[in-house]
């Protein structure tokens, strides 16, 4: 079996908090796949969002590991973090993110140029195209719906081509319809790419889509449902 793109160990996450210490994230164990689509649930608070932020190396455990593709990442310099998620790592937030003062094309041609691919404006200029904004990509921020602004957002997750894109509750602020239409760009986007999906949701419909349904309950895994794989039923001897 091939090694796991993401592998954690023992991951833990504490803050001081009145006095005490609040545990966050408790020796979590898991690893993902290249290519796997996991969605993670959970109630507010079980920790969810601070394990994204820590695999993306936003933010540092108290103890425990993070690998991505076996290197480990909790030791790295804030250079180095930054390197690694321009070529390894997209991330989608709820709240979008975007940057004011770039139009959606120049925030969704940022990463692309950052990560050295070439002929950035043709792949900035597909990537919009293929989230239905090939037409408002000269419009800030300001000026898009919530839903475009998504749209823009998912577009940048992908633009630098990540083997991994982390999603914290990308459809947390949209109406359901644009949140449907939201989810089936990001899995078509993800199936085209190969890409390993990491989703953070509280909606049981959003994490249906996933091949993989992980339940956090106070910092911990409750329940991991893998996919079952298919066993091959047993035919007769050869005549």
């Amino acid at each position: 079996m091939n090694s796991p793109r993401i592998e954690l160990r023992q991951l833990t996450r504490k803050l001081p908090s009145g006095g005490r210490e609040l545990t966050i994230l408790d020796r979590v164990d898991l690893t993902f796949q290249a290519g796997e689509f996991a969605a993670v649930l959970g109630p507010s608070g079980s920790g969810k969002s601070t394990l994204l932020a820590l695999m993306a190396g936003l933010d540092r455990p108290t103890a425990g590991e993070v690998l991505i593709d076996g290197m480990a990442i909790q030791s790295m310099s804030e250079d180095e973090l930054a390197l690694l998620r321009r070529h390894k790592i997209g991330f989608v937030f709820q709240s979008f993110q975007l940057l004011g003062n770039l139009t959606a094309r120049e925030n969704v041609l940022l990463p692309i140029e950052l990560s050295g691919q070439p002929d950035p404006v043709g792949r900035a200029n597909e990537l919009l195209a293929a989230v239905g904004l090939d037409d408002r990509g000269h419009h800030y921020p300001s000026q898009l719906s919530g839903g475009e602004q998504q749209r823009v957002a998912l577009a940048r997750g992908f633009a630098a081509r990540p083997p991994i894109l982390l999603a914290d509750e990308p459809t947390g602020n949209l109406d359901g319809a644009t949140g449907r239409r939201i989810l089936e760009l990001m899995t078509e986007l993800r199936r085209r790419a190969g890409t390993t999906l990491v989703l953070v949701t509280h909606d049981p419909a959003v994490a249906a889509l996933a091949d993989r349904r992980i339940h956090f309950r106070d910092g911990r895994v409750e329940r991991d449902e893998q996919p079952v794989l298919a066993v091959p039923a047993e035919t007769g001897a050869l005549s």
